[in-house]
């Protein structure tokens, strides 16, 4: 399922919301990242520089999901336990934070705890089912709700107009369907459009633009395997983290009652065998 839009289609859907450019370090990261050898002490370096970005550093790998018996205080042990993918997808989810007011970001303190949350999640049961790129687990989680804070930038009342959304939903109605009827826009779409022009892979471009069209992709014998495993995934890791109080303040998730049926028989988990995995993860400190 393959997204193609033109540049008048692109305009009318950002509706004048602004897509960061990716920050000067992300560029010079990039620049190491591309050599034959990627100098860790030069990236450690630049990350240094940033108290903000050494601090997000510090606190992802110091989670209970890496399960470090001593904390790690060096932001070059950090990047050495990471390595240059994830630590760049960090840098990238910390730029969007970048672009917002002092407001905004008070607004959105419950966003960026999720984006964390479910990006850790992703990795634990992408490793637990034997995906062979757990990575990728990791960086959808992290970036497949980076449209709700440019959304917040154009519309004041956004988050409102979410947590309609996720009152909403079920088997007819999408998330994404109360945010195009309300804004003629929606989160998962401006998602789409950070991810692609930070030239992210484009099957985790478009698992973005669809992570919430997930009852569809299930249905659909002809939609790509590969995007299809990562939005399970990615759906379970939501349940888990319980993303219908902490963004949409619903007490159930009417999201995953629609599709969990779906997710749960493509990657061979039983009702039982999920439940075990969602209260050993949440054990780890998510929920």
């Amino acid at each position: 399922m393959s997204i193609e839009l033109t540049d008048e289609q692109i305009r009318s859907v950002l509706q004048g919301i602004s897509v960061p450019p990716q920050p000067q370090i992300m560029v010079d990261l990039q620049m190491e990242q591309v050599m034959p050898d990627p100098d860790l002490r030069a990236i450690a370096r630049l990350i240094s520089q940033d108290p903000g970005l050494s601090g997000a550093l510090l606190k992802t790998v110091n989670s209970p999901f890496f399960g470090l018996a001593n904390r790690i205080a060096s932001i070059q042990q950090a990047v050495n336990l990471l390595g240059c993918n994830s630590v760049i997808n960090l840098i990238n989810a910390q730029s969007i934070r970048g672009e917002l007011t002092d407001a905004a970001i008070v607004t959105l303190n419950r966003f960026w705890d999720s984006a964390q949350d479910v990006a850790s999640t992703c990795l634990t049961l992408a490793k637990r089912i034997g995906h062979p790129s757990p990575d990728e687990a990791y960086t959808l989680g992290l970036f497949h709700n980076c449209g709700i804070p440019l959304m917040l930038t154009r519309f004041p009342e956004y988050m409102a107009v979410l947590e309609e959304a996720y009152a909403s939903v079920g088997a007819d109605t999408r998330i994404t369907d109360v945010e195009n009827r309300v804004l003629n826009t929606n989160h998962a779409v401006v998602g789409y459009f950070v991810a692609r022009s930070w030239k992210l892979p484009q099957h985790l471009c478009e698992a973005i633009a669809n992570h919430h069209n997930a009852l569809a992709l299930f249905n659909d014998e002809w939609s790509d395997p590969q995007i299809k495993t990562l939005l399970a995934i990615l759906k379970m890791a939501e349940h888990i983290c319980a993303c219908h109080r902490v963004l949409g303040e619903q007490p159930e998730d009417h999201e995953w009652d629609a599709v969990a049926q779906l997710v749960l028989e493509y990657v061979g988990l039983s009702g039982y065998d999920f439940e075990c995995q969602r209260d050993s993860i949440r054990e780890l400190g998510v929920g």
